[in-house]
């Protein structure tokens, strides 16, 4: 499924002019002449920070013209949502394209292939941003670029990948690896043969990348920040590591490197074994699933907090959790709920629409219509829209223990002005917090 945002319908151009800001790039400023658009691929394990790693670069390019392709294996792109709430593409000159309910690494394959070609043929970016599903092995996405489709074209013709950049979660890191024992013991291949897991699949993004991003570093003791370094080092000898806070890193280090070379990639003993067209998806092969919780009445803070111990509470299995929420004593406050392992935060993403005037709306008439499908009597657009990801989850016993955290019929009668002199136990920054710290996941 493909939703393109910008649908702009542009003349073909052969060539483009790829300016390198010296600031950017670390090198003299010039202007390079080139027939292919240069392509960066965003990889790393559930909750990583790829989507703060993308906002940070849109919002750091210095005049980059830029497309991003935004990849979420679940029906609803809540990183797309958030890169596009975020303000740093423009509406006229960039371009947003959404690719949902699969992976590009396996299902939506074919797909990434269409996306790159089309864009790097209108001809009128300078870069190309892939984010990828945080599941996603890079190897096959580099793959694709070898791939000649029915016309005999490669999109090595029109575009080049640049870099492979993969973000590490350096505070859940450790958890994640030391559940091999319990996964290879639970069974969770295809069959006897397949020996695949979450392990294999951290290993993986970690291996076959030009750039490794050790990012959440000021959540890690040095001391285990160092074993993670070692250990990253003995994966990937070759790749540059960086560490960095909110996905805070100099952007010459992943962009316009050069650092992706095809010599490298077919040294991989694993390149290009698996036939095109033959790929495992990503719930056979890693035993994966998600769901999406919707509700239109708000969640109440006390229960909400009870049922969200991380051993025993309702994300015990689940791995990553992401998308809106409306909490009863923040009546008119939307906010971002963000979980990776061990790590959650409820970040204010601002006012709910229905609560300001149409004249603040934005002017985009897309952006307009977007808006006015969420609206919904008697709430407006206040709503929970929750993507959760996991390997065992039960998604009946979850759904049902989210549902117990929702205001009762009573509760909803009592109003917004009852709901505010509830007690709220959740980790929301203070406003003088929220002064001084980025809005996203770290």
């Amino acid at each position: 499924c493909i939703r393109i945002a910008d649908a702009n319908d542009s003349r073909y151009h052969e060539r483009f002019t790829l300016g390198f800001h010296a600031s950017i790039f670390g090198k003299r400023s010039r202007e390079l002449t080139m027939k292919r658009l240069p392509v960066t691929v965003l990889s790393g394990f559930l909750g990583a920070g790829k989507t703060t790693l993308l906002n940070h670069i849109l919002s750091n390019r210095e005049g980059l013209r830029v497309a991003v392709i935004v990849n979420d294996m679940s029906e609803i792109n809540i990183d797309a949502a958030i890169v596009r709430n975020e303000g740093t593409l423009s509406r006229t000159e960039e371009r947003l394209v959404e690719m949902t309910n699969g992976c590009i690494c396996c299902t939506l394959r074919e797909d990434l292939l269409i996306e790159v070609r089309r864009l790097a043929e209108e001809g009128r970016f300078d870069y190309l941003l892939v984010e990828s599903t945080g599941i996603s092995e890079p190897m096959p996405v580099a793959e694709t670029f070898t791939f000649v489709d029915e016309a005999g074209h490669s999109l090595s013709s029109v575009s080049r990948l640049d870099s492979l950049v993969t973000v590490v979660d350096a505070l859940n890191f450790w958890q994640d690896y030391e559940t091999y024992d319990d996964l290879a013991d639970r069974k969770m291949g295809i069959d006897d043969d397949d020996h695949r897991n979450i392990v294999d699949l951290l290993i993986d993004q970690i291996e076959f990348a030009n750039v490794v991003i050790l990012n959440k570093c000021d959540l890690v003791d040095p001391a285990q920040l160092v074993a993670l370094e070692g250990f990253v080092r003995q994966l990937n000898a070759t790749g540059t590591i960086l560490k960095s806070q909110f996905g805070q890193v100099p952007l010459k280090e992943i962009l316009g490197t050069e650092l992706f070379q095809m010599t490298w990639a077919e040294g991989h003993p694993d390149w290009l074994t698996v036939p095109r067209g033959q790929e495992t998806s990503e719930s056979d092969e890693y035993g994966f699933s998600s769901f999406l919780f919707q509700a239109r009445r708000p969640f109440h803070p006390i229960r909400l907090w009870a049922a969200m111990d991380l051993q025993e509470g309702v994300l015990a299995d689940v791995l990553r959790s992401k998308g809106y929420c409306w909490f009863a004593t923040h009546h008119t406050e939307a906010f971002r709920w963000s979980q990776a392992g061990v790590s959650v935060r409820f970040d204010p993403d601002g006012p709910w629409m229905s609560t300001v005037s149409e004249d603040e709306w934005p002017e985009s008439q897309e952006d307009r219509e977007a808006i006015l499908e969420t609206m919904f009597e008697p709430w407006g657009d206040r709503r929970q829209e929750l993507v959760f990801i996991g390997t065992e989850m039960d998604e009946v016993v979850l759904r049902s223990r989210l549902e117990e955290c929702l205001l009762t019929d009573e509760e909803m009668e009592q109003g917004p002005e009852v709901w505010a002199t509830w007690e709220c136990p959740l980790p929301i920054p203070a406003e003088e917090e929220l002064a001084t710290e980025d809005d996203s996941t770290s």
